[in-house]
């Protein structure tokens, strides 16, 4: 099925929350721009932009910390970021994720060939973003304090708690219970004051 021609997409860096759409709806909206959907990194625009309305909403964007991309491959580099950012921190669903075999699905491109771009565009790995994107999802999930680090662990898809705790320290210097720790003294602290 086809595009109608008036349809357009647009491509955004550093689109990565709810908040972020809200944000760029907003300065669609402020722009009298007409748009049908705005997803994480991606708006579909309903007119051609003029070469005026483009660099007004490129403009736009970038004083709310967004870019406007139209560098192919920097554009699937985003949509790669995308996919990692939507299974961690937007499911509630345990991770169980074969990562080489659900970018190749949802992308429609080989796993070796984004794993290159990523690398080279990035300057690191398509692991090493998931992971860091993992511990800032363990982060969360330890602040709201409704998991344990046993359930955190398996919703993360780690072999055990062990397993997490090593690679929260790696990244973080702290261990998950300290980590933890720490945000209820300071909660502690806000409350006797």
């Amino acid at each position: 099925m086809q595009r109608p021609e008036n349809i357009h997409k647009l491509y955004i860096k550093y689109m990565v929350s709810i908040r972020c759409k809200m944000v760029v709806i907003a300065e669609l909206e402020n722009l009298g721009l007409s748009y049908s959907s705005v997803e994480l990194g991606e708006v579909v625009v309903n007119e051609t932009l003029s070469q005026d309305q483009r660099e007004a909403l490129a403009i736009a964007l970038k004083r709310s910390g967004f870019e406007l991309m139209d560098d192919k491959r920097a554009i699937l580099v985003e949509k790669i970021k995308q996919v990692i950012v939507e299974a961690i921190h937007y499911s509630d669903e345990a991770l169980r994720i074969n990562w080489s075999d659900h970018l190749t699905e949802k992308l429609n491109y080989d796993y070796t060939y984004l794993a290159n771009l990523f690398s080279e565009v990035e300057s690191t790995t398509i692991q090493q973003f998931i992971l860091k994107h993992k511990i800032e999802r363990a982060k969360e999930l330890l602040v709201y304090d409704e998991l344990s680090l046993t359930e955190i662990s398996y919703r993360l898809h780690y072999s055990s708690v062990a397993a997490l705790s090593n690679q929260f320290k790696k990244i973080t210097g702290l261990t998950p219970t300290f980590f933890r720790n720490i945000k209820h003294k300071r909660m502690g602290g806000l409350e006797n004051v």
